[in-house]
């Protein structure tokens, strides 16, 4: 474990680009956990006599509609934005990673099967898909991870396959099969480890993905409903509202949506870094 923390402060200190990444994750963590506890509104009572006010010293990002404050309704969106995104990513790593490793180490009717499915799944445009999965099972949390996780599974089983694939006939895996190792246990145990680094990449991506993905099904109505807070959510009751001259309701959860999507894409380098075998050396 003191190893492992030694090799995370190398990573964060060596590329600034990822100790900033890693910072503003970080926040978000925080904001995410505590942000219920520390916001200086309810995010969900309205006051009639509050309604559309401007950012001010009371309220930083103003009021909605509803008198609602904005800045404590982002500050919660937090926690159900980032656990949207991390349960499909979660989902679609470990299922697709297994299933492209099968296929890339054992070939034949497995590959052929996992093939077709990823082939399937990446024949609709994926926006669509999630559209229509949710569209179909209802329009509740849990079914929007099924749908964000299902459209990203393609991705992580093509890059286990191609890495899986590369690395099956390598020296270090005929040793280790010459050496006793099951089937599984070579593929567990020595290859599966080597096929992360690319898809530590492909997470960090998809983490962004994810969020956008559950934003953009909250703002043509078959997301999270109102009135949780949810940022998507946020940005579509606001864009009504920015003709009128009341830009603070979108701006603001857009701006939160904006920094999470940047704060992911620029932590894959960081993750692969991380997670590498060769960079411990």
């Amino acid at each position: 474990m003191n190893e492992f923390f030694k090799h995370l402060r190398y990573v964060l200190t060596e590329n600034p680009v990822t100790l900033f990444a890693g910072t503003l994750f970080l926040i978000f963590v925080i904001f995410a956990l505590f942000g219920p506890l520390i916001v200086p509104y309810d995010p969900l009572a309205s006051n009639a006599s509050q309604t559309l006010k401007p950012p001010s010293w009371d309220h930083w990002f103003g009021t909605d509609q509803l008198g609602r404050d904005v800045f404590s309704r982002v500050l919660v969106a937090t926690r159900l934005d980032l656990a949207i995104a991390i349960s499909a990513v979660a989902i679609s790593f470990v299922i697709g990673s297994v299933l492209g490793s099968l296929a890339g180490f054992f070939g034949g009717w497995t590959d052929k099967l996992v093939g077709r499915l990823t082939d399937t799944i990446m024949a609709f445009p994926l926006f669509v898909l999630a559209m229509g999965i949710v569209a179909a099972m209802g329009n509740t949390v849990e079914n929007i991870v099924y749908a964000t996780a299902i459209i990203n599974l393609p991705f992580y089983a093509r890059v286990a396959r191609t890495e899986v694939n590369v690395r099956r006939n390598a020296d270090f895996v005929l040793a280790a099969r010459l050496a006793g190792n099951s089937s599984l246990r070579l593929l567990a145990t020595h290859i599966y480890p080597n096929t992360l680094p690319p898809m530590m990449v492909q997470v960090s991506l998809n983490m962004g993905w994810a969020i956008l993905n559950a934003a953009g099904l909250s703002f043509i109505g078959l997301g999270v409903r109102p009135p949780t807070a949810e940022w998507g959510i946020m940005v579509a009751e606001g864009a009504g509202y920015i003709v009128s001259g009341e830009w603070w309701l979108a701006l603001f959860p857009g701006a939160a949506l904006m920094l999470a999507v940047f704060c992911f894409n620029l932590l894959g380098d960081g993750l692969r870094d991380l997670i590498d075998p060769r960079r411990r050396t």
